[in-house]
């Protein structure tokens, strides 16, 4: 267990002289593996774990979600799902907040990344919020919160990266994901609410719509309900893997960019890059964590969990609270992605052990991590909104969020307590 201590201290100590996450947790991988074993050992792991990476099947629908997620931001279909949410429920007080919600929740089915949901809501809604009078604040925290949702209603590439990591089917993760993303949407619209309870003139009503407009503005949506019931329709109806319903999205998305005259070449060309651009990045980050991993694996760290456990006489969901503790504190510093793919090795072998099902742990896990999209200082959501809303300060939007916060941990809880709302959709579709 000292070696594994000794290999994160070394780690932290290189991501704080700035080295980058991938190579730090790569170097501490190969020297630790190197002191275990002997340098040939540990470069044939190296090697290994690189080939390995760059032809496994399951990691092929990666890059197609990405691109997929790109061509639909590209569409610009997050206009017309905050108009069909605005005819709903702009028309009470902080509705125009609520509707971005729930178009988050809309866009975050066929994107798949928070960070696109939030920069792409923040062109669309922010400028109406604000010019019915809505807080900075409000405007500037639904955003950053909705945009979350993007990584926890399917599909989602960081639920693609932990069933790679445990082995686990993305179909049924897929599934787990939507009975905790509505969960969500309601706990938001609950902060929403509160927020304006406390202060009505945070968030104003909007005009009424009448039942033809509202329709209409359903009507417009079909391009996004298409494609979500393609992609996860074919998954669940057998007709195709996730890795061709990533194919098939990222096709319609293709389709639909094209056919609203967004697609030109230079447009084109720059969603390629930035897909490739992101595949590159997450790929680096993966093979510098299995490469930790495996260094990780070969210390007695996993069995000393497991015999701490066993030795304190620590009921399992004790256990549960304190990874998602844990989780809690290293989103303050940690960035998401690196943050997943640095402890999901370490934790996923313990709670399997202790007989938790991995599924409902990716549920938790993730909406962990959406905390960590919004908690300072490297609330990733809000240093984006920061860079597209420059007249909003920094400390304006994190008291912004705050709320969504507290919703956030509510929810946690909620989804701890209950484990049927993750379990229950892939019992039946997976």
């Amino acid at each position: 267990m000292t070696e594994a201590l000794v290999g994160f201290a070394a780690m932290l100590l290189l991501i704080f002289l700035q080295v980058p996450m991938a190579y730090a947790m790569a170097l501490v991988g190969l020297v630790g593996t190197a002191y275990m074993r002997s340098w040939p050992s540990a470069y044939s792991m190296v090697g290994a774990v690189i080939y390995e990476s760059g032809f496994q099947y399951m990691l092929s629908v990666v890059p197609l979600f990405l691109l997929m997620g790109n061509f639909i931001t590209q569409a610009r279909l997050s206009r017309e799902l905050y108009a069909a949410a605005n005819a709903f429920l702009g028309h009470r007080r902080g509705g125009l907040a609520m509707s971005t919600i729930v178009a988050c929740g809309g866009f975050g089915a066929v994107c798949g990344s928070s960070l696109a949901t939030a920069a792409t809501m923040s062109k669309v809604a922010y400028p109406e919020m604000r010019a019915l009078g809505y807080s900075a604040g409000l405007a500037s925290g639904s955003i950053a919160a909705g945009g979350t949702l993007g990584i926890l209603i399917p599909p989602s590439v960081v639920m693609v990266v932990y069933c790679v990591l445990t082995e686990q089917s993305i179909g049924k993760m897929f599934a787990a994901g939507i009975l905790p993303g509505l969960v969500s949407i309601g706990c938001y619209l609950l902060a929403v609410q509160w927020t304006v309870w406390r202060n009505g003139d945070a968030g104003p009503r909007g005009r009424r719509f009448s039942w033809g407009e509202r329709l209409r503005a359903l009507r417009d949506v079909w391009a996004v309900v298409a494609l979500f019931v393609v992609v996860m329709g074919g998954i669940y109806g057998g007709v195709f893997t996730a890795t061709e319903a990533a194919g098939m999205g990222a096709f319609g998305g293709f389709v639909f960019a094209l056919a609203r005259g967004q697609l030109t070449p230079r447009k084109f060309s720059e969603v390629l890059v930035e897909s490739a651009r992101t595949t590159g990045m997450l790929f680096m980050i993966l093979i510098g964590a299995l490469i930790f991993a495996n260094f990780v694996n070969f210390t007695t760290l996993p069995g000393d969990l497991q015999q701490a456990v066993q030795r304190f006489d620590l009921s399992p969901i004790t256990v549960i609270l304190a990874i998602c503790a844990l989780y809690i504190v290293l989103g303050c510093v940690l960035e998401s992605m690196s943050m997943l793919l640095l402890t999901v090795p370490v934790f996923y072998p313990l709670v399997q052990h202790l007989g938790f099902d991995l599924i409902w742990f990716g549920i938790i896990v993730v909406v962990v991590m959406e905390i960590s999209f919004i908690t300072p200082p490297v609330g990733m959501n809000v240093i984006v909104l920061r860079g597209l809303l420059p007249d909003v300060s920094i400390r304006t939007m994190f008291r912004g969020v705050a709320p969504f916060v507290v919703a956030d941990v509510f929810r946690l809880g909620i989804l701890i307590a209950f484990p049927v709302i993750s379990t229950l959709l892939p019992r039946y579709l997976g």
